[in-house]
């Protein structure tokens, strides 16, 4: 599941009074941004570099769709090379240096093609022009400027089978086919399938060969609960990779492992309090430079003097930001860098590291002002059990920390984390007044795999008991207002939700739920066909519907609907291949037999999420109106209606 959508908004005269109580003066308080400007399209985004360095690919908006747009270094004019207008393109990348790939849905059912076409627009091509098939990019083969390995579940639903594909014409070839338990494809420096990982639903295996013309062996077969993800061979290309390990270990660290012998070498860097699986290299100077890792926000950890020159630059020429380094050349003399914070989404750089130029390239919302925009502050609590709990506090700005209306938003996933960053809904809520906590409950990826383990079989359990306690930490500290306090979140932020507003019933005054799992035995038998080969861990994580079939029962909202009492929007996507429309609307069939109040919003084009802008717009528009009148905020009608 995916992470979560979010808005709300607080009342003009509850706001005011706050306002008199605290003695702010009102130039303190942020003007009424319009929702739409926290929602709308980017101007541009998704910069990347060709491999040549000469020119740049980027996404921007061209009638309502995020569309793929090239345009030489140098020049002010882009040319625009797709013409999606009824979905964005989700994604694209450089196959050559005249040529992009690309992929695109249908109504968000997931199923990806995989599309072709020139930097000046000509020979566009269908690569992948299969019904009701997902492709995935194995290797991009950077050496080989007219292929490609891709993975495809057109044999099997159920699985990926992995093809070379030639980029100009779409002539392929089957390189590797899955016997139904592989996972996950791993090339090395030459683009060969060397490593393959399989699952028996509990058990991964990885597997290693020499070359491509021998079979696959079997070298370590852990349990799920373990990992050791290869990340790239060591530059001999031989028999050694570099992965991100948790074997014999809490944490995950970045490790040296020698494949075929199953040893581990030696450790590259570990972190005492989070998982590390993210390494920084030099593909062209054959040398890793150094490690990312999230605690409170994103750090690094250089190996490599050039690369941490690298980042001193650009931290001298953008101080107070988060800095990315995010698309170099082949040459790696010339550099994309995005910016991050809590308060912007940032902006795109280009730096040519020989001559120094140094040059912004776009602001990707330049409509939000930051000076307006209020603080996503880390904080930690305990939960009743003694756990350390992880999140952030955003408080509205201008306005006192004390009685406030609040937003608690608990992510998706579960197996996922939030992070500090600019996040629109969140700062959408501040500005009309609320505060907003999100939390990191056990279950939470990046914490070690204990932190992850303890949330097995827990929905609805101890993981809301977290989510709970920290609703209850927030009304200690004298924070939230006990009786405004609302509950917010999507897929599994979403069960969250309806498992806040069904088995505590009192904490919360309303809730939103958007596109969130309601009943734990139709969500399993509804799962797409490609994850069918990790039911038996899902029913080691989740549960089993024959053998848990009280835990479940007892953990799904929709079977306790009764205990319901409080005021609920939920949100659906008609085409969602991984919660099914039918989650919520058996929850909204509940509420309305017993006389809930519930407004229901579905959008026929859309899957799991709300990715048309148009939609967005009506989602949050509506979640907005909701929010207002269950828990009070700003309202834009309101507010213009005082003037």
């Amino acid at each position: 599941m995916f992470k979560r959508l979010l808005v709300v908004t607080l009342t003009a005269s509850l706001f005011l009074t706050l306002l008199a109580c605290t003695g702010q003066k009102k130039n303190q308080v942020p003007p009424l941004i319009p929702m739409k400007d926290f929602f709308r399209n980017p101007t541009k985004v998704s910069f990347q570099l060709s491999p040549d360095g000469e020119h740049l690919a980027f996404l921007q908006p061209w009638q309502k769709r995020l569309n793929v747009y090239v345009q030489k270094i140098g020049e002010d004019q882009a040319k625009r090379i797709t013409d999606a207008t009824k979905r964005d393109i989700a994604g694209f990348a450089w196959a050559n240096n005249e040529r992009v790939v690309y992929v695109q849905d249908k109504g968000g059912d997931e199923n990806f093609k995989l599309y072709a076409v020139n930097i000046d627009g000509s020979n566009p091509k269908v690569l992948t022009p299969f019904d009701k098939v997902r492709v995935g990019l194995v290797d991009d083969l950077e050496d080989n400027p007219d292929e490609m390995i891709i993975q495809m579940n057109k044999r099997d639903k159920r699985v990926f089978d992995a093809y070379r594909i030639n980029v100009n014409t779409g002539d392929m070839k089957m390189v590797a086919q899955n016997p139904g338990n592989i996972s996950s494809w791993v090339t090395d420096w030459d683009g060969k399938i060397r490593i393959a990982t399989t699952t028996d639903g509990v058990n991964t295996s990885l597997l290693y060969r020499a070359s491509e013309d021998q079979p696959f062996k079997t070298v370590l077969t852990p349990n799920f609960k373990e990992e050791l993800s290869p990340l790239f061979f060591t530059w001999d290309n031989k028999e050694v990779v570099y992965a991100a390990s948790n074997l014999g270990r809490d944490k995950t660290a970045i490790v040296k492992f020698d494949v075929p012998r199953a040893k581990k070498l030696e450790v590259i860097y570990q972190n005492p309090e989070v998982d590390v699986s993210t390494l920084l290299k030099s593909k062209k100077r054959k040398v890793i430079t150094g490690v990312s890792f999230v605690t409170d926000k994103r750090h690094y950890h250089f190996f490599d003097e050039q690369r941490k020159q690298l980042q001193k630059e650009l931290q001298k020429q953008l101080p107070g930001y988060e800095i990315v380094v995010t698309s170099m050349n082949k040459n790696e003399d010339k550099v994309l860098v995005r910016t991050y914070s809590d308060k912007t989404r940032g902006a795109y750089y280009f730096y040519d590291r020989n001559s120094k130029d140094f040059k912004k390239l776009v602001d990707v919302s330049p409509w939000l002002k930051e000076e307006y925009m209020a603080d996503m502050k880390p904080i930690q609590y305990k939960s009743r059990d003694g756990l350390t709990i992880h999140g952030y506090l955003t408080l509205p700005k201008g306005v006192e920390a004390k009685n406030l209306p609040v937003v608690v938003n608990p992510h998706g996933g579960p197996w996922y984390r939030d992070s500090w960053g600019f996040n629109p809904e969140v700062q959408f809520l501040a500005n009309r007044g609320y505060a907003v906590l999100q939390m990191n409950f056990r279950g939470s990826t990046g914490y070690g795999r204990h932190f992850w383990e303890i949330s097995f079989k827990e929905w609805g359990k101890t993981m809301q008991d977290d989510i709970t306690d920290g609703v209850k930490w927030l009304i200690s500290e004298g924070i939230a207002n006990p009786k405004k306090i609302a509950i917010y979140g999507g897929s599994y932020g979403g069960y969250a939700t309806l498992a806040g507003v069904t088995f505590t019933p009192d904490l919360y005054c309303c809730a939103v739920d958007y596109v969130g799992v309601s009943n734990l035995f139709t969500f399993m038998n509804t799962i797409p066909p490609y994850w069918k080969p990790y039911l038996d861990m899902f029913h080691e994580m989740v549960g089993d519907p024959a053998k848990d079939k009280e835990l479940l029962a007892s953990a799904s909202p929709a079977l306790h609907a009764d205990q319901i009492k409080v005021p609920l929007f939920i949100a659906q996507g008609a085409n969602d291949p991984r919660v099914n429309k039918a989650e919520s609307d058996q929850m909204v069939d509940a509420l309305k037999k017993r006389g809930i109040e519930v407004e229901y919003m579905v959008k026929d084009n859309e899957g799991h999420g709300f990715h048309n802008e148009e939609n967005r717009f009506d989602f949050y528009s509506a979640m907005e109106k909701f929010l207002a009148a269950h828990l009070g905020g700003r309202l834009q009608t309101r507010e213009k209606a005082k003037q």
